[in-house]
């Protein structure tokens, strides 16, 4: 292992400084709200406040695939939380989401409205509604459930530990990008054996767990996030390839892919606040 500075932890940990790296600007070891600032609101019961971030790609896939379902109460106003600039921190999302993380989602067809945080949440609360991408025999419903909260527990794994050590630390270690790059590989694999016998991941039938798992490890085998393709040898792990491109040619997902964009090419034709309407 290469030589590498040696860090003493002190007894307390004290907030005096700022750690580097992409995200110092906006990290801070407490929680509420930093300014106040009211959130938009729009024309329908469902109100999502959002990034696509691969988080928020996963609700935005779910409320696409319902609309394409013909489930138009599933029409919904999208706003942008700019998670760089610290939206997140404003006394309305705080409201919505006291955790200040992406996405967040209020129903007003409630009485009184719903709030719902925390994107697994978010996809069980709307496939209940909706009574869609999501198995009704207890079984296979276990099985939906037992993959969507892999997900939810290995994501951080590959974001905030990969991802934040390859791509974002503002140093690179070897010991930590070694410790999550095998981690990372392993989860892949996970995804791999299941999918060598399975059409998705529960089996014939997409769900709310393909949704959730494609937007990380789809993302992660097809387009080269973190610029860590070669390095992880994503080529290699044919089965999650060849799942992930199924559903990335999926007309709902195409959609939610484009949702709450605020960067690349697109990002400047999108409104601000939009419904599926707007991308057909």
């Amino acid at each position: 292992m290469s030589d590498q500075k040696t860090y003493t932890p002190p007894k307390v940990w004290l907030w005096d400084t700022e750690n580097g790296g992409k995200f110092s600007n906006i990290n801070r070891p407490i929680a509420g709200s930093t300014h106040d600032k009211k959130l938009p609101t729009g024309k329908h019961p469902l109100q999502l406040y959002s990034l696509a971030t691969p988080n928020g790609v996963k609700v935005t896939v779910m409320l696409e695939e319902l609309l394409e379902l013909g489930i138009t109460e599933a029409e919904y106003d999208a706003y942008i939380i700019n998670i760089g600039e610290g939206d997140q921190f404003s006394s309305g999302f705080v409201e919505i989401n006291p955790n200040s993380k992406i996405p967040a989602l209020l129903d007003r067809s409630t009485s009184p409205p719903t709030r719902i945080f925390e994107s697994a949440a978010i996809l069980i609360y709307l496939a209940e509604k909706y009574n869609a991408f999501y198995p009704k025999d207890p079984t296979q419903r276990a099985e939906c459930l037992s993959w969507l909260f892999w997900q939810m527990g290995s994501a951080p794994y590959l974001g905030g530990g990969f991802g934040h050590f390859y791509a974002y630390a503002p140093e690179k270690f070897e010991y930590p990008i070694n410790r999550f790059a095998m981690e990372v590989k392993r989860q892949l694999d996970v995804l791999e054996q299941n999918l060598s016998t399975r059409r998705f991941l529960c089996g014939d039938e997409y769900n709310i767990a393909d949704m959730a798992t494609y937007a990380w490890y789809g993302n992660l085998v097809l387009h080269n996030i973190y610029n860590a393709a070669e390095f992880l040898d994503v080529k290699s792990y044919h089965q999650v390839i060849r799942w992930a491109t199924e559903i990335e040619t999926r007309p709902a997902v195409i959609r939610g892919l484009r949702v709450n964009r605020s960067w690349g090419p697109e990002a400047t034709r999108l409104p601000e606040r939009h419904s599926a309407s707007d991308f057909d």
